[in-house]
């Protein structure tokens, strides 16, 4: 039965289901209750399965991630709402150094299938703490799955595949499409959506790639369109750690260009990683160099600025023609 969802509600009937068939999934977070959470993603969980399932822990990111360690180790799948990006750091020990390290401490006797959702970026009026992109500090880490989401389909599969998965995963939520609506195909069987580490062209094209994941995908498609001189491939990256570096080496060596675009900083970011891997195996076919467009390096803005900080389409489609001169 195909349902028309926002991203949030996708998000909910995700988690629904997951808990439905596995009595061991918790959800676990600030104020994720009987709130809903800020977001109302987890609106209802409270009421249809109870405290014991759905917890409202205290302000302390650092016990949440902690208690969810603890709780997998005892044969659970925690599923931690972080309230927001920056309120994360807090939880940098026990996530770093705990929960990113214990399969490998184990040799792989112990795993901890524990999922972290994290809203992430801006667009929403919100000040600084609320409206980062801190992906990149993640994919640095080894022993982490990071995946983010770019429609409600995405949403409703990828983070039943999150709770299933033995290791940890970072579940990026962009907080700007929460409300974008797609239909969704809610019966069908988890094993045919499609799989999480894997990136999808959400759009063909054969003169530059461009490269976008979580709240950039939709402004990466708006430029594609927008474009009349060019023909654009979108690459709808979804996993940032592991990269499907196979379906992106295949579109650049198909196109000779790749343009990527993140809301983080352009500096240190996924970005920067990509482009030397593609450059490394795609040397030969490239026509031009790796173009990167984010964020500035600067703290993020008051809201008043923050239209001018993150990159929009103007701003994307620039990038493109710069690939395209050479």
């Amino acid at each position: 039965m195909s349902v028309n969802l926002t991203i949030g509600k996708a998000i909910n009937a995700g988690l629904r289901r997951a808990m439905e068939a596995d009595p061991k999934v918790l959800v676990m977070g600030e104020d994720v209750g009987k709130l809903g959470g800020v977001f109302r993603v987890t609106d209802q969980l409270y009421k249809d399965f109870g405290a014991d399932r759905v917890i409202d822990t205290p302000l302390a990111e650092s016990g949440i991630v902690g208690t969810a360690i603890g709780l997998a180790l005892r044969g659970y799948r925690p599923v931690c709402e972080i309230q927001f990006d920056g309120f994360f750091f807090p939880a940098t020990n026990q996530t770093f150094t705990q929960l990113a390290k214990m399969r490998r401490r184990s040799a792989g006797a112990l795993n901890l299938p524990v999922v972290l959702r994290i809203p992430y970026g801006g667009g929403i009026g919100a000040v600084e703490h609320h409206s980062e992109s801190p992906e990149a500090y993640f994919a640095h880490t080894a022993g982490l799955r990071v995946v983010t989401v770019a429609n409600a389909v995405d949403a409703y599969w990828m983070i039943q595949q999150a709770i299933a998965s033995p290791d940890p995963v970072v579940f990026f939520e962009p907080k700007r499409r929460y409300y974008d609506k797609a239909d969704v195909d809610t019966e069908a069987a988890l094993d045919s959506a499609h799989p999480m580490g894997a990136a999808r062209v959400a759009r063909p094209g054969t003169d530059v790639t461009l490269l976008a994941y979580g709240p950039m995908v939709k402004t990466a498609l708006q430029a594609a369109e927008a474009d009349s001189d060019h023909s654009i491939e979108v690459i709808d990256l979804r996993s940032i750690s592991p990269v499907d570096y196979d379906t992106v080496t295949e579109s650049v060596r198909r196109t000779g260009r790749l343009v990527i675009t993140h809301e983080a900083p352009v500096s240190g970011g996924v970005g920067a990683e990509i482009a030397a891997r593609v450059t490394e195996s795609c040397f030969y076919h490239l026509e031009a160099p790796v173009i990167r467009v984010g964020a500035f390096d600067t703290p993020y803005p008051q809201s008043r600025l923050e239209e001018h900080y993150l990159p929009d389409l103007d701003r994307v489609l620039d990038g493109v023609d710069r690939a395209c001169a050479y």
